[in-house]
C-alpha cells in the first residue's frame, strides 16, 4: 500500500499481521519470556491484596507492613523508571499497590492516632450501656 509523500514522494506503509504483532510481543525485550514481564505479573498480588485490606477494619491492618510497602513501591517505581527497557508494566503495578497501601496506611493512622480508636470505644461503650 502507497500514499503519497511531501513533494510527491511515495511512502509505504507496511501493515503487521496479528501473528506478526503477537511474535514481536513475545520476542520483545519486556515480553512474557523475559523477567521484565514475569515480576510484575506476579507483584500484581501485592495489589490485590491491598485491596482486599480496604475491606477489612482498620485495626486489623498492620501499619509497620503497610508502610514497608510503601517504601517498597516507591523504590521499585524509581526502578521501573531507570531500568532499560523502561519497564511499564512493573512501573504500573508498583504505582497501583502505592496507591492502595497508602489509602491503607491513612485508615491505619487515622484509627491509631487521630481519634479513630477512641471513637470506636465510646461507640462501643455507648452501645453496651444502653
Amino acid at each position: 500500500k502507497t500514499t503519497g509523500g511531501s513533494l510527491g514522494q511515495r511512502t509505504r506503509v507496511t501493515t503487521m499481521s496479528v501473528a506478526d504483532k503477537f511474535k514481536a510481543f513475545l520476542n520483545s525485550p519486556t515480553g512474557p519470556r523475559t523477567t521484565h514481564f514475569w515480576g510484575p505479573v506476579a507483584n500484581w498480588g501485592f495489589v490485590i491484596a491491598g485491596l482486599v485490606d480496604t475491606t477489612k477494619p482498620p485495626e486489623m491492618i498492620s501499619g509497620p507492613m503497610t508502610g514497608a510497602l510503601c517504601v517498597y513501591s516507591l523504590l521499585f517505581m524509581r526502578f521501573a523508571w531507570r531500568v532499560q527497557p523502561r519497564n511499564y508494566l512493573l512501573l504500573s503495578c508498583h504505582m497501583s499497590n502505592e496507591a492502595v497501601q497508602m489509602y491503607n496506611l491513612s485508615r491505619w493512622a487515622n484509627h491509631e492516632y487521630f481519634g479513630g480508636k477512641q471513637e470506636e470505644q465510646s461507640k462501643n461503650g455507648s452501645e453496651s450501656s444502653s
